[in-house]
C-alpha cells in the first residue's frame, strides 16, 4: 500500500510539472510565441513569462535569430549546356512570426526548396566563363530572387554566398590548360617587355657613350688647335724677334760684308751637284761692283808702272800687263 501511495505521489508531481511547464512558458529575448486559441490567431506574446491555457491554447515557438540553410551540392544546366554541381549557404531571418506560421507548414523546407529551384533558373541564363568569375553577381541575383519569394512567408533573406563550384572533368582540363597557357603568355609578355627595356637602356647607354666621346673629341680639338695657336703665336713672335735682331744688326753691315756672305753662298752653291743655279739680281749687281773695283785697282796699278819707265825702271819682258775686266751685261745677267 505504501508502494503504491509513493508511485501515485510521484506521478503527480511529474504531472503537475508538465502541466506548468506547459502553462507557465519563459521566452527569451529572441523568440517569440504564436499564439492560437481554438485555432484563431491570438497574435504574439513575449520576450519574459507567457501563461498558456491548456488545452485551450496553442503556442508556436519561433526564432528571431539569423539562421542559415545549408543547401547541398545541386546540379544545374549553364546556358552553352554545361552541367555544373554547386553548394551554397543561404542565410535568412524571421520578420514577421505570424506569417511564418500561419501562411507556411515548414518555413526552413520550404525555404530550402525555393533555393534549389531559384539556383536552377539563374544558373539557366548565364554562360560557363561567368558562372566560374561572377559569383558576387550570381550570389545578390539569388539573393533578391529570394527574398521576392519568402517575404511573404515573413522571411527576409540576408545573404547568399556560394560555397563551391565544380565543373565537368573535361571543363576542367580545358581550363588548366587554358592558365597554363596563360602563364606562359605571361611569362612570355615579361621576357619580352625586359629584352626590351634592356635593349633600350643599352642603346641609351650607347648614346651617351657616343655623346660623351664626342664632347671628348671636342675638347680635345679645341685644346689642340689653342696649343697650335699660342703654338703660332710664340713661333711668330720668336721669327719677330729674330728679324729685329737682323735687321738691328744689318744696320752697321758695309757693301764689302755682304759681298763676302754672297761668295760664301756662291761657295756653297758651287759645291751643290746642281746643274743649274737661279742668280738673284742683287748678286749681278755686287759682281759688278766687284769687278768694277778691281778695274780700278788694276788702273791705279798700271799707272804706277807707267811712271816707274819713264824713271828708267825697264819692266821685266815676261811681265805682261793685264787686261781690264769689265763684266758684260750678258754675264751679270
Amino acid at each position: 500500500m505504501g508502494d503504491i501511495s509513493l508511485i501515485v505521489i510521484v506521478v503527480a508531481v511529474l504531472a503537475l510539472v508538465y502541466i506548468t511547464s506547459r502553462i507557465i512558458r519563459i521566452v527569451d529575448e529572441f523568440e517569440r510565441l504564436v499564439m492560437l486559441r481554438f485555432g484563431r490567431n491570438l497574435g504574439t506574446r513575449g520576450p519574459g513569462i507567457v501563461i498558456v491555457i491548456p488545452l485551450i491554447e496553442q503556442a508556436i515557438l519561433v526564432d528571431l535569430r539569423e539562421n542559415f540553410l545549408d543547401i547541398p551540392a545541386q546540379t544545374a544546366i549553364t546556358q552553352d549546356n554545361a552541367p555544373i554541381a554547386i553548394d551554397f549557404l543561404v542565410y535568412y531571418r524571421v520578420t514577421d512570426p505570424e506569417l511564418s506560421v500561419l501562411e507556411v507548414d515548414d518555413v526552413v523546407s520550404a525555404s530550402t526548396n525555393i533555393a534549389t529551384t531559384t539556383l536552377r533558373a539563374v544558373i539557366g541564363d548565364i554562360e560557363l566563363d561567368a558562372v566560374l568569375s561572377k559569383r558576387d553577381q550570381i550570389n545578390e541575383t539569388l539573393r533578391v530572387k529570394l527574398d521576392e519569394i519568402t517575404e511573404r512567408w515573413g522571411l527576409k533573406i540576408t545573404s547568399v554566398e556560394i560555397r563551391e563550384i565544380e565543373p565537368p572533368r573535361e571543363v576542367q582540363d580545358a581550363m588548366n590548360r587554358q592558365m597554363t597557357a596563360e602563364r606562359e603568355r605571361r611569362a612570355a609578355v615579361t621576357r619580352a617587355s625586359g629584352e626590351r627595356e634592356a635593349a633600350i637602356l643599352e642603346a641609351e647607354g650607347a648614346k651617351q657613350s657616343a655623346v660623351l666621346r664626342a664632347e671628348g673629341a671636342k675638347q680635345s680639338a679645341v685644346l689642340e688647335a689653342e696649343g697650335e695657336r699660342q703654338a703660332q703665336v710664340l713661333r711668330a713672335q720668336g721669327y719677330s724677334k729674330a728679324l729685329e735682331a737682323i735687321f738691328h744688326e744689318a744696320q752697321h753691315v758695309d757693301d764689302k760684308t755682304m759681298l763676302l756672305q754672297y761668295f760664301e753662298t756662291l761657295r756653297d752653291v758651287g759645291t751643290s751637284p746642281s746643274t743649274k743655279f737661279v742668280m738673284p739680281m742683287e748678286v749681278t749687281n755686287l759682281l759688278q761692283e766687284f769687278a768694277g773695283k778691281i778695274s780700278g785697282r788694276m788702273d791705279m796699278d798700271l799707272g804706277n808702272g807707267s811712271s816707274g819707265e819713264s824713271n828708267g825702271n825697264t819692266p821685266h819682258p815676261a811681265t805682261k800687263s793685264p787686261q781690264r775686266l769689265h763684266p758684260s751685261n750678258k754675264d751679270s745677267e
